[in-house]
């Protein structure tokens, strides 16, 4: 099969974030299944949802020969892995990981959306994913990221540097 480029945006504000998120970057990168092209920086952010610690984010490009809805299950494993449990939405987490897109596709299934629904929004996302996908275009807006991202308000989004355990 064919690689697929995709972006998924990584999370984590319980237990130690930083060696997490360096962790599941690993995880990531799973040859021949998924390999990690390219990672952001690491961002420090403020938390949507309920009172919860403050947030640490990147984003990720992989290439890989699975498939978006095998893809989106492989996520959900690497986050129960990091002890993910999903008891409150917007809720505090050991690990987030979010299919943002897969190459140009558009799919609305119950289970999965792609491009991810509300990365548009969100600066935490939108940041780091500039930082390494500028150009990338959304296959629903038409616009880049690097213009979605100059479109959302960047307050609560600090640039920590590179992942590191």
């Amino acid at each position: 099969m064919a690689k697929v480029p995709c972006a998924i945006a990584m999370g984590s504000n319980l237990g130690n974030s930083q060696h997490t998120l360096f962790q599941a970057l690993q995880a990531l990168h799973c040859p021949p299944l998924m390999t990690v092209v390219a990672q952001s920086s690491l961002y420090q952010t403020v938390p949507i949802g309920p009172p919860q610690p403050d947030i640490l984010n990147a984003c990720v490009l992989l290439d890989t020969t699975l498939s978006a809805v095998a893809l989106l299950h492989q996520l959900l494993s690497i986050e129960q892995q990091f002890g993910r449990e999903r008891q409150q939405r917007w809720g505090p987490r050991t690990l987030d990981l979010d299919l943002l897109f897969y190459d140009q596709a558009v799919v609305t299934t119950p289970t999965l959306e792609i491009p991810h629904p509300r990365f548009r929004e969100r600066a935490f996302v939108l940041i780091p994913l500039a930082e390494i996908a500028p150009n990338w275009c959304d296959p629903i807006s038409g616009q880049t990221v690097l213009t979605l991202c100059q479109s959302v308000n960047p307050s609560g989004v600090q640039r920590l540097g590179p992942i590191v355990a």
